[in-house]
């Protein structure tokens, strides 16, 4: 990952323990049933792909990648409010990329919820295929009731070109 392409006041930085409040911060205002503490500390303890793009030293987005037998999943990807509509996730997909191929990787893999026709959308954009569905996958509240439900994933796929 090179800062080629990033504003000048951007850089790219790789999530620690140092980064989890700041990045807690984010996920809280971002999700309705955003990722734990735990979730973050249990990613980092195994070693998971877990890149940040910072300003002034602050994370503004980050993702979190699984490693796989030649492929990588990616598990969480997120920009903070203030910074969205500038191209920035999809700064963040051609780092993904830049990885996997590095790795070997033949494909990328990843679920995004049904409702999040944006998310899609990008993903769409930048190649990944709609290849499956899981569902009941996510928790969701019902907009009408407030009472917990599931809504489903789609499961979508990159081939990276050798």
């Amino acid at each position: 990952m090179t800062d080629a392409g990033l504003d000048a006041d951007l850089s790219w930085g790789h999530m620690d323990a140092a980064h989890l409040e700041p990045v807690l911060a984010i996920e809280f205002a971002t999700y309705s049933h955003p990722w734990s503490p735990g979730n973050f500390a249990d990613s980092l303890r195994s070693g998971y792909w877990c890149p940040t793009l910072e300003q002034a030293g602050q994370p503004i987005a980050y993702m979190v990648v699984m490693p796989g037998v030649q492929e990588s999943h990616l598990l969480n990807i997120t920009v903070s409010s203030e910074h969205r509509g500038q191209g920035l996730g999809l700064l963040m997909l051609q780092a993904l990329t830049e990885y996997a191929r590095r790795r070997g990787d033949g494909f990328l893999w990843l679920e995004v919820r049904a409702s999040n026709l944006r998310a899609q959308t990008i993903y769409s954009e930048f190649g990944f295929a709609n290849v499956g569905r899981r569902p009941g996958y996510y928790p969701a509240l019902d907009a009408t009731t407030g009472t917990p439900t599931r809504e489903d994933a789609l499961v979508m796929s990159y081939r990276l070109q050798p």
